[in-house]
């Protein structure tokens, strides 16, 4: 008997940039949030590693974090269940990506996985982001 493979489905959704590892002026990667239902903003997961031409993209539009910033001293998991903390600079949170990430959520919205950024969404603000918690609506089979 032949084995089916496994397919991951994947969707398509918006999430925050609020931080990223690298510089603002080359990142590495991007650290993604949502608002809560009380306005708090929480993170959902982190990218893979960027490529060239989507760190530079997302480069041009990035601007350091005012004081204040909602994740200010806060530390990042290195990959889901590991102790390793990332090197993050946060990032002033009004910049939506659009990103595509695999079904496994916890905690009420974080990703089990990395995610992975498809582009920048300037056509969206940060209120038209699916709230922390909210499952994408949209398959990217």
């Amino acid at each position: 008997m032949q084995r089916r493979p496994k397919v991951r489905r994947r969707d398509s959704t918006e999430a925050i940039i609020g931080a990223i590892t690298g510089t603002l002026a080359r990142p590495q990667l991007l650290v993604l949030g949502r608002h809560d239902t009380t306005g708090r903003l929480r993170t959902v997961g982190r990218t893979v590693t960027l490529r060239p031409d989507q760190a530079r993209q997302v480069a041009e539009h990035l601007i350091p974090a005012d004081p204040g910033h909602p994740w200010a001293g806060a530390r990042f998991a290195a990959a889901w269940g590991r102790r390793d903390v990332l090197d993050v600079t946060p990032a002033r949170p009004d910049l939506v990506a659009e990103i595509s990430a695999d079904r496994s959520i916890d905690h009420g919205g974080v990703y089990r996985h990395p995610l992975r950024f498809v582009r920048l969404r300037p056509d969206a603000g940060v209120d038209d982001v699916p709230r922390f918690g909210a499952r994408p609506a949209a398959a990217a089979g």
